[in-house]
């Protein structure tokens, strides 16, 4: 009975406090003694059992509301798990395909390479023909990486088109 007492309290006090209204502490003392009054006359009015079964439907809605935020704190924790592992697979798969990209420019610059050495000691006009059927970003390179001399004999002997779209592009690499 003291412990519901001192829950009206509480209350009470609480929603005085809620109020906008500022209270001194003469007008506080008197609104809570007021409802004070009204709570205690409420509760004598009350049989022992009804105020049982109060409290123990307030307490079973407790209990509900407990086991939910048991339930909802499970499903996270369940959802963090699954995130975090999705993260890892993220991780990895990123990791292979940053692999793989470092190892497509790795073979890249070596068939650069190689071309280039070949194309250096071949005859301009089969120079020509060679880069023309090229990837135009690879023989950009290629061109880029041999005498300009050649270079020059090599575009001079190209289709005009290809060579032109390869010049282009060529002049912007260098910008």
């Amino acid at each position: 009975m003291k412990a519901l007492i001192k829950l009206c309290l509480c209350l009470i006090s609480l929603s005085a406090i809620a109020s906008e209204k500022i209270y001194t502490k003469e007008e506080f003392e008197q609104k809570l003694k007021e409802s004070v009054e009204k709570k205690v006359l409420v509760l004598k009015n009350k049989t022992l059992t009804q105020l049982t079964k109060e409290i123990l439907e307030k307490e079973s809605k407790l209990d509900t509301r407990e086991e939910i935020l048991k339930s909802r704190e499970e499903q996270i924790k369940i959802s963090e798990s699954t995130l975090l592992k999705k993260i890892e697979e993220l991780e990895s798969e990123k990791k292979k395909i940053i692999g793989c990209i470092d190892n497509n420019d790795r073979t890249e610059a070596m068939r650069v390479t190689q071309l280039v050495s070949v194309v250096s000691n071949m005859k301009p006009q089969k120079a020509a023909d060679l880069l023309s059927v090229q990837e135009a970003n690879i023989s950009i390179k290629i061109i880029e990486k041999i005498d300009p001399q050649k270079a020059s004999k090599i575009f001079n002997l190209m289709d005009k088109e290809v060579s032109a779209r390869l010049q282009k592009q060529y002049l912007n690499m260098q910008k």
